[in-house]
């Protein structure tokens, strides 16, 4: 089973056409069974007056799906739902999978719930049937661990509260907590039950999904690793890679992606 998590950045890259289509050709080259996407924004003309927004003809996974399709591969479906606006953006997040969707899942792990703040995080997630069994990915896109109004600890807790540890889950994303650094988030989720499948793997690279400043880590020049994918359940893990970082495929985006390939038995 192979994974693919990619914080997209979508429609505020230079070159995005390039881009979409650097990502639809190694989608088609891998073959991922699951893709998790965060910041996948649709344009509006009218700004939204309830939460309740649909998906529109413009939204970036839209985008990659036809790309997809004009590729031969029309096999993919997707999940996406709206969080928050973002300067001129309908921001969500998405799951794309070729794989049966058994359940949908949408929920809130901030505490405030107003489209207009973009503190505002859900999680969107897809049950799927991969073969004898039902698996559940989740496309998370977390706070950060020092943040005064919407702290990562208590982002955090909601999400072990919506999930079922008896099943196997994957938690995929960008969670906003370096495992670089001690006594932080990621900690705190590895000491809550989550396992990280990059220290599975039996074949790894450096791990590292950002370089340099993005919005939210201002100041902050060094080398993070806050992409991941995690899962509740020790499984057996051939690779996990970095991707679109320029050595494995170009940039496609101001986060690396993260790719894993897993022995499901």
């Amino acid at each position: 089973m192979k994974l693919l998590t990619l914080n997209c950045h979508s429609w505020q890259e230079q070159n995005q056409k390039e881009k979409i289509v650097n990502i639809v050709e190694a989608i088609k080259e891998n073959a991922y069974d699951v893709i998790a996407l965060q910041e996948v924004n649709q344009v509006f003309k009218e700004r939204t007056k309830n939460e309740n927004v649909k998906i529109k003809s413009n939204n970036f996974a839209i985008a990659i799906l036809e790309e997809l399709k004009n590729r031969g591969e029309d096999g993919y479906s997707l999940l996406w739902d709206f969080c928050h606006l973002y300067e001129s953006f309908e921001e969500g997040l998405a799951i794309i999978t070729k794989h049966p969707v058994v359940e949908k899942h949408s929920f809130y792990v901030s505490t405030i719930r107003d489209f207009n703040n973009w503190k505002t995080r859900k999680i969107v997630g897809a049950t799927i049937q991969y073969g004898a069994q039902q698996i559940t990915c989740y496309s998370c896109h977390m706070g950060w661990w020092h943040d005064k109004e919407e702290p990562f600890k208590a982002q955090a807790e909601k999400l072990l509260e919506n999930i079922n540890m008896d099943k196997t889950s994957f938690f995929m994303g960008d969670f906003n907590n370096d495992a670089f650094i001690s006594n932080e988030g990621y900690e705190y989720l590895i000491s809550n039950g989550l396992i990280d499948t990059y220290y599975l793997a039996e074949m790894k690279d450096d791990g590292v999904t950002v370089k340099g400043e993005i919005a939210g880590w201002e100041g902050n020049i060094l080398r993070k690793r806050i992409d991941l994918i995690l899962t509740n359940k020790p499984v057996q893990v051939e690779y996990s890679k970095v991707i679109f970082n320029s050595i494995n495929k170009p940039v496609v985006s101001d986060h690396f992606g993260v790719e894993v390939k897993i022995d499901i038995l």
